[in-house]
């Protein structure tokens, strides 16, 4: 699954920096793929639906940080634990219960994201 900020964040920006995906953005910020990624061009979902890495998507949140799920690996690949968890002072990054992912998939989209495969 990924993780999701709740609306208890107090907007401290911790965990963005943490963040190996770069799936983590600033209340109001726009996101694309390809920050912090190695998409570019057209990218292809695999059900049909393709985007350019590099089109501006709409910002999740205007209130607080949040995280981009299709980004988002929990960390797998990277570290032991979800970094953004880690080092959160209010534990407002949590599982994402509408995300479901299995460890398989989330290094499968490690490797998409970051042109491993």
């Amino acid at each position: 699954m990924a993780i999701i900020i709740t609306d208890e964040c107090i907007n401290c920006g911790a965990c963005e920096p943490e963040c190996p995906n770069n799936a983590i953005y600033d209340a109001g910020a726009a996101w694309r793929f390809s920050d912090g990624t190695a998409l570019r061009g057209v990218i292809d979902f695999g059900d049909g639906t393709t985007l350019d890495a590099e089109e501006t998507q709409s910002p999740i949140s205007e209130e607080f940080y949040y995280i981009v799920s299709d980004k988002c690996t929990e960390c797998k690949g990277f570290h032991d634990e979800p970094q953004c968890a880690a080092v959160c002072p209010v534990d407002c990054c949590i599982d994402d219960e509408d995300v479901r992912e299995t460890e398989e998939e989330l290094l499968a989209k490690k490797a998409w994201l970051h042109g491993e495969g």
